[in-house]
């Protein structure tokens, strides 16, 4: 018999951590560096440049914790699905053994901090594993398995796993590690407390004044007056460099579950498509079973329901699955090339500095940010710069998904647009949504539990493409550059920074 999913998706991470709060900005202020974006990133950075004695200022626009960070799957690992033979491919042996390094780096770097600061966040130090169910991506764990001989990564192949199924290939990487990352970043927050960084939360970045001296302009007309500017905002808060057409975004979807048998531990990832995560955290004297995957295109393909049903379904045909206690989606932005963009905003501006695209893979690469940053601010060498500089444009791949994307962004423009509603404000029942037709114009319509009714303007405020409805989340969704809009227009993701208007029927 089936079990019922969560009705509210919840993240366990933030379910099980609270965070102090904090003010937002009600006066200009100076400061060295302004970090906008209070995830991982963010007050990792914040935290190596304090250390430094720089003043700092973190920004939020919500709180803490609330965006990728805290819906992560929160594997602190080098392993990046079946990736190495292809980075070789595209960048050369150099640079695919700098990427290892310099995550294999910041593995160990979050390791140490834990050490340092003694802090209870559930590490755990685990293999993980790409594994296949099939012969024919046995293969490319093979060809994986030879990029790692090249790069002198260890790993091995094996042909049986701990797992509750018969797998036909395995791909180990030993000694990764998982944690909590939400028991790790509330004592670094901490930590910077004491050491004197202002940490502001409810405080909107809107763009970068340039001048003698950046200013953070703040949605609510006070400024932050700085040195540098850090974009750790997931999307660049400030966009200069087109990274709108050069990054998709995709959403991906998690359950957590209560199991009979005992779950002998490991991280896993399978090579096929569709994308399943699984791992295991501490909960309550149990193992909550942590699977992810699903992941599509932001406002695209079927409903966001179904990809939680399918992850369901998985679990109940992997394990013996006494209750589901969680269900949360999370979205992640992805480069062309598929390696972060980490470094100067553009070539030309040296006072921005950005780190996006971490293709899900940030816990490691959160590290890798925050390590470079201090680097460049402090003027020392890295040896991962040039990997990771914003401004690269590798041909191969880069030019034809450059194409692909923006050929996708404007089939979505115009199917929006062309695509006739063919429901009324009438047609929806309490808790659905729906794009619908009023007085002839496209809206997009929400009715709560108890038959409120919002309407807004169904063209994202970004580039003017039309919005689809996630059920998942009862959000509305852009398929074209991944903003994302609350039921009352607010932008809960940009790149749009406008929300989209709210409409009253007898205003059309």
């Amino acid at each position: 018999m089936s079990k019922q999913l969560p009705q509210n998706p919840t993240s366990y991470w933030q379910d099980s951590v609270q965070f102090p709060a904090f003010p937002s900005i009600n006066e200009d202020i100076e400061v060295d560096v302004a970090i906008i974006g209070g995830g991982i990133t963010g007050v990792t950075s914040a935290y190596l440049l304090t250390q430094e004695g720089l003043k700092v200022a973190l920004v939020e626009a919500d709180r803490l914790m609330t965006g990728t960070t805290g819906n992560t799957t929160a594997k602190l690992t080098v392993q990046h699905g079946l990736f190495y033979d292809e980075l070789i491919s595209h960048f050369g042996e150099e640079k695919a053994k700098l990427y290892y390094q310099a995550n294999k780096e910041a593995m160990e770097f979050a390791k140490s901090l834990i050490e340092k600061h003694q802090i209870e966040c559930d590490l755990k130090i685990e293999d993980a594993y790409v594994f296949t169910e099939n012969d024919e991506t046995a293969s490319q764990l093979k060809k994986e398995m030879k990029a790692y001989e090249k790069l002198g990564i260890p790993g091995k192949l094996v042909e049986e796993t701990a797992l509750p199924f018969k797998v036909k290939q395995a791909l180990i990487m030993p000694e990764q590690a998982q944690f909590h990352p939400l028991k790790y970043l509330r004592v670094l927050v901490e930590v910077l407390k004491q050491a004197g960084c202002l940490i502001y939360e409810q405080t909107v970045a809107s763009k970068v004044e340039m001048g003698e001296a950046p200013k953070v302009l703040l949605k609510d007309g006070h400024t932050i007056t700085c040195k540098y500017v850090l974009s750790c905002s997931h999307f660049p808060f400030h966009d200069e460099g087109f990274y709108f057409a050069r990054m998709y975004a995709e959403r991906s979807y998690v359950v957590g579950a209560l199991v009979e048998d005992d779950f002998p531990g490991g991280m896993y990832i399978n090579a096929e498509k569709p994308t399943r995560s699984i791992r295991y955290t501490p909960y309550q004297n149990e193992k909550l079973i942590i699977i992810s995957g699903d992941h599509h295109k932001t406002g695209q393909g079927e409903s966001t329901d179904k990809h939680y049903q399918n992850l369901q379904t998985y679990a109940e045909n992997t394990f013996k699955v006494k209750e589901f206690v969680y269900r949360w989606s999370a979205q992640d932005y992805s480069t062309l090339d598929k390696v972060p963009f980490i470094g100067y905003l553009t070539d030309s501006n040296r006072n921005i500095l950005v780190a996006t695209g971490f293709r899900k893979w940030g816990m490691t690469h959160s590290h890798v940010a925050a390590l470079l940053f201090r680097d460049l601010i402090l003027d020392k060498e890295n040896p991962y710069e040039t990997l990771y500089v914003p401004s690269r444009f590798v041909t191969d791949p880069s030019v034809k998904r450059v194409i692909q994307t923006n050929v996708d962004v404007a089939k979505h423009l115009v199917k929006g647009k062309l695509k006739k509603p063919t429901k009324k404000v009438d047609d929806l029942k309490n808790e659905e949504g729906a794009i619908v037709q009023v007085d002839g114009k496209r809206c997009g319509a929400y009715k709560d539990k108890n038959g409120k009714l919002f309407l807004v303007d169904s063209t994202c405020t970004h580039m003017g493409c039309e919005v689809k409805w996630n059920s998942g989340e009862k959000t509305w969704d852009c398929p074209c550059h991944g903003s994302r809009f609350a039921i009352n227009g607010d932008v809960v993701e940009g790149p749009a920074e406008r929300p989209l208007k709210q409409v009253q029927e007898g205003d059309l």
